[in-house]
Order: C-alpha cells, then sequence, then structure tokens
C-alpha cells in the first residue's frame, strides 16, 4: 500500500462538518495533525465543532459564489455534505448533483494544491443486492431511490473531475454511533419494547469510528486516486440481529410489530407531512424498504487500504445507546 505522508499544516475542507459524520471526521483529523476548515451553512446547528480549533467559511454548496474562499489553498476536500431525507425528488438532484458539481467546478478554478478531493457516497447509489450475495465495487448500480439515484449521478461527475485533480469516493452502508439521528429513532422504539417489523432484511453497517478511519485512510493512500470503495465491518446482520442486541442492551423484552409493505407509503406520507419532510421514514425510503439485501463487501478496501474493522456490532450499539443516555437523548 502505497500511503502518502501526512506532514504538518495540512490543510482539510470538510463540507457537512456540523453534521453527524462530519463532526467526527472534523475532530479526527484535528487529531492527526491536519489544519481544517470547515464549510458551514448560515443555518448550520454547529454545536459539535463550534469548541474546535476550526476555521469556519460561511458557504453552501448549491451557491458556487461562495465556495472560493471555502477551497483554495486545501490540499484535501471532504466532501460530505448532501441530503438524505427530502419531500421531492429535485431536492436530492440539486443538493448531492448540483452542489457536489458546484464544489468540483470551485476546485478546478481556485485551487491549484488539491492532493485529493473524497466524496461520501452510499450503497444506495449502487442499491440493493438481487441474489443475496454483497455487492462489490465491480456490481452494475441500480439505485432503486432517488436518494441513490442522486448519488450515483454526483459519483459519475466526481470520476470525471479526475481526469483534472485526484480523486476518490467511499460508499458506507448505513452508519450508526453518537450524535447519530436516525438509529436513534429505533434505539427509541426498541427501549419502549416496539419492534416494527416488515420482513426479514439483510444489513451491512459500519461504526463511525471505522467509517472515519477508512475515510482518511483513502485519502492518505497513492493506490486510492481514481478508485471506489465500500467501507463496512465485515459483517452481514438481520434486522433482527440487530434488535435484539439492542433490547439485550437495555434489558427488556421487545415486541414484534408486523408491518405490512402495503401499507407503508402511506405511513411515509403521514411522518413526511408530521415532520416536513425530514422523518426516517419518508417515501424515498420506502423504495429501499421493499429490498431484503443492502450488503456490500469491503475486501478491496481490506485488501488495497489496509483496511481493519475495530468496532463489531455488540460494543458499537453499546456505546452508542450509553452516549443516547449520557446526552438525555434517552
Amino acid at each position: 500500500m502505497e500511503v502518502i505522508g501526512v506532514f504538518f499544516d495540512m490543510k482539510a475542507l470538510v463540507t457537512g462538518a456540523s453534521g453527524f459524520i462530519g463532526s467526527h471526521l472534523t475532530e479526527a483529523l484535528l487529531s492527526r495533525g491536519y489544519t481544517v476548515r470547515c464549510l458551514v451553512r448560515s443555518t448550520s446547528n454547529i454545536r459539535w465543532i463550534e469548541s474546535l480549533c476550526v476555521e469556519l467559511v460561511k458557504g453552501d454548496c448549491i451557491d458556487h459564489k461562495s465556495l472560493e474562499n471555502a477551497v483554495k489553498d486545501c490540499e484535501y476536500v471532504f466532501h460530505l455534505a448532501g441530503l438524505t431525507k427530502a419531500s421531492c425528488e429535485k431536492d436530492f438532484f440539486c443538493v448531492n448533483v448540483g452542489g457536489t458539481e458546484n464544489m468540483l467546478k470551485a476546485i478546478f478554478v481556485f485551487n491549484d494544491k488539491i492532493k485529493r478531493f473524497i466524496f461520501l457516497s452510499s450503497l444506495a447509489a449502487v442499491g440493493p443486492s438481487t441474489d443475496g450475495c454483497p455487492v462489490t465495487e465491480d456490481s452494475i448500480p441500480h439505485p432503486v431511490s432517488a436518494y441513490g439515484k442522486s448519488k450515483l449521478f454526483a459519483e459519475k461527475a466526481v470520476l470525471e473531475a479526475g481526469k483534472n485533480f485526484p480523486v476518490t469516493i467511499i460508499r458506507p452502508p448505513a452508519v450508526y454511533g453518537p450524535r447519530d439521528k436516525d438509529f436513534y429513532f429505533f434505539f427509541k422504539l426498541i427501549k419502549k419494547g416496539i419492534f416494527p417489523y416488515w420482513g426479514e432484511t439483510k444489513y451491512s453497517i459500519i461504526y463511525i469510528d471505522d467509517l472515519i478511519n477508512g475515510l482518511i485512510m483513502a485519502a492518505e493512500s497513492g493506490v486510492a486516486i481514481g478508485k471506489t470503495y465500500f467501507i463496512t465491518d465485515m459483517e452481514i446482520y438481520s434486522n433482527e440481529d440487530i434488535a435484539y442486541e439492542i433490547s439485550n442492551i437495555f434489558g427488556n423484552n421487545i415486541t414484534k410489530i408486523k408491518i405490512p409493505k402495503s401499507i407503508m407509503p402511506a405511513i411515509a406520507s403521514i411522518g413526511e407531512k408530521v415532520t416536513k419532510g425530514k422523518s426516517i421514514l419518508n417515501k424515498d425510503k420506502v423504495k429501499e424498504l421493499k429490498y431484503q439485501h443492502w450488503i456490500c463487501d469491503c475486501s478491496k478496501a481490506v485488501r488495497e487500504l489496509g483496511f481493519e474493522t475495530q468496532v463489531k456490532l455488540k460494543e458499537g450499539l453499546k456505546w452508542t445507546a450509553d452516549w443516547y443516555k449520557i446526552n438525555r437523548w434517552l
């Protein structure tokens, strides 16, 4: 594995730094000696990064005029900003595709020091496994949701930009850990003894610390230039595995509430109206829940980057639950 050494004064830009994954990445980069600049919108809640020694630059990926000061002089750009929930398909494409294209154009025009552009994509860009075998980087993409389609289009823009400067794409599956709000919804239900069940589903997942390690390893590896990687904990779990592991943490019994897939769109529609499009259960997500195998293989990352999982499901869920309790989320 060829590694590009990271020395003092290496500057990284993180978009989406105020979010779940971005805030953890920002902390990790600082701990590794990077100087970190964070692109934040005027409406961003920066509670996770406001006490960190970072440079905050106001801007928005969908506003190309606001990006010059953000991208200049940064050797590494980690583009994590994106939309995971939306009421209409065009919003996904505006932010996830248009925002990524704006970042790439800004780097091309204003940044002559770029060593790597790292794009955080998603398993959703490839879609679920259709044969029960984990998808790989060589699998033909067939995204089943608007979110997944937008991420795939963004990936294509990144690879095209790779003709001008070094790029790498990382595709995680479901990510969990402290500060995450999506798994938090599931934790709350399990604590109340409720296990919503719409049939057995198999998942690949990744604990936040392992994903962050994979992102930085890929950024610093010369081997990763122009390539795409899945990053997972290398195990496959059913929804029951996850639910009962969480229930063991709380020491309670859970009741499996069977939800027919036929009524899930109606439930999602209600959830969207109540939360103004911010519900984890939305009409676009329902498209993904119809499929049974959201699983991927990260052998390529293991082989080429030397990636190793440090956190297994049991301890990762326990640490996450403890954080929710300490911070009075549960």
